[in-house]
């Protein structure tokens, strides 16, 4: 069993992963590329912070990133 501390940046890299590649779909990606780039700020900002709910939640955000 993987801990937040474990899982968080792996999907913090599949995330940006996706973020690179709406950001090569061009303008058809835009809003894909929007809404993840917004996931991953809150991810960063959650991290900063130290806010274990915060985090908790923003993991769950980028699990929902597609």
């Amino acid at each position: 069993m993987s801990t937040l501390a474990e899982k968080y940046p792996i999907e913090q890299a599949r995330c940006r992963e996706l973020l690179r590649q709406y950001q090569e779909i061009g303008p058809m990606g835009r809003f894909g590329y929007a809404m993840i780039e917004a996931v991953l700020k809150r991810a960063d900002e959650a991290v900063m912070s130290g806010d274990i709910v915060a985090m908790l939640h923003s993991y769950t955000e980028m699990q929902g990133c597609e």
